[in-house]
């Protein structure tokens, strides 16, 4: 049986890719062992290297907790600030006037292009040399500036391939009850564009949430990953299981907003399934008369 991407593998086939995955298990278990194996040599498996983090609270409560709230606040400061910066500018991007659309185009390519890590490093530097900020504060604010201005650019990005993604027929229809470019913009193609880009932005949300480190490994911020030093200086250079702990709560805080975007999306997409794409234009002045309810779609299958 081939399939339009593959061909079904026969006997031989199956035999080969079982022997693959037995070898590679084998491999990844011997890996494993040797990992274990420096571990208990170098005294990073005893249980006064691991205990603290579930026999003593003020890990948490002094440390990991605190660490993780900071986190999560640059986090979501930087996604509120450039959620709607990445969305004018992908929206700029599309702009009919070159005046708009190739100096903004210009400044999506720029900060796209520079690491984020450089630009919290050139922040920080701006905050001192130009700002009274207090020295406690500036590092988050180096941070979300740079996170910001890195990812409010790739946003920009996933807008425009989301609103591009769209068959043209939706624009068609929307300018042949007369809708200006704005109300198309607005009611037509972001509200569609939404659920192409869900997955995309959550990608990008995650990226978010995991650069923060960068600040508390170069600028001092308080943030998850920085609390590894206070808790090796207070529990006995216990760097490994710290460092363990840490990943396993990016990845828990990862998963949990995967997750939600998954659940999310289907459920854009259930909604979108039973009600199709209307737009209501009772409210909206096209100069063809209200009290119009329209459906706006695409061409039909296969035309």
């Amino acid at each position: 049986m081939t399939s339009v991407l593959y061909d079904t593998p026969g006997p031989k086939a199956k035999r080969r890719n079982v022997l693959y995955t037995v070898v590679f298990l084998a491999v990844l278990a011997a890996v494993g062992w040797w990992v274990l194996s420096v571990m208990a040599e170098k005294d990073q498996l005893t249980a006064d290297k691991w205990s603290p983090f579930v026999t003593d609270s003020a890990v948490w409560t002094t440390f990991l907790l605190p660490g993780l709230g900071e986190t999560l606040k640059a986090a979501a400061l930087a996604l509120v600030i450039a959620l709607p910066l990445g969305a004018l500018l992908g929206i700029g991007r599309l702009s009919d006037h070159t005046w708009i659309r190739v100096p903004v185009g210009a400044v999506v390519e720029f900060f796209r292009a520079i690491p984020v890590l450089l630009m919290m490093v050139f922040a920080h530097a701006a905050f001192v040399q130009f700002t009274t900020l207090d020295s406690e504060v500036r590092p988050l604010y180096a941070v979300v500036t740079g996170l910001v201005l890195y990812n409010a650019s790739v946003i920009a990005e996933i807008v425009r391939a989301g609103i591009l993604s769209l068959p043209y027929g939706q624009t068609d229809a929307a300018k042949a009850i007369g809708m200006r470019k704005g109300q198309i913009m607005a009611y037509v193609l972001l509200p569609q564009a939404v659920t192409a880009m869900l997955p995309a932005l959550v990608s990008q949300l995650v990226v978010i949430v995991k650069d923060t480190a960068l600040g508390g490994a170069i600028l001092g911020l308080n943030e998850l990953l920085f609390q590894i030093r206070p808790i090796t200086a207070n529990y006995g250079a216990n760097t490994i299981a710290a460092f363990t702990v840490v990943a396993l709560i990016y990845i828990v805080v990862n998963f949990a907003l995967t997750s939600l975007a998954s659940w999310l999306e289907s459920k854009l997409r259930r909604r979108k399934k039973s009600t199709g794409a209307t737009v209501d234009v009772t409210d909206i002045d096209t100069g063809m008369g209200a009290g119009v309810a329209t459906e706006v779609a695409g061409p039909e299958p296969g035309k």
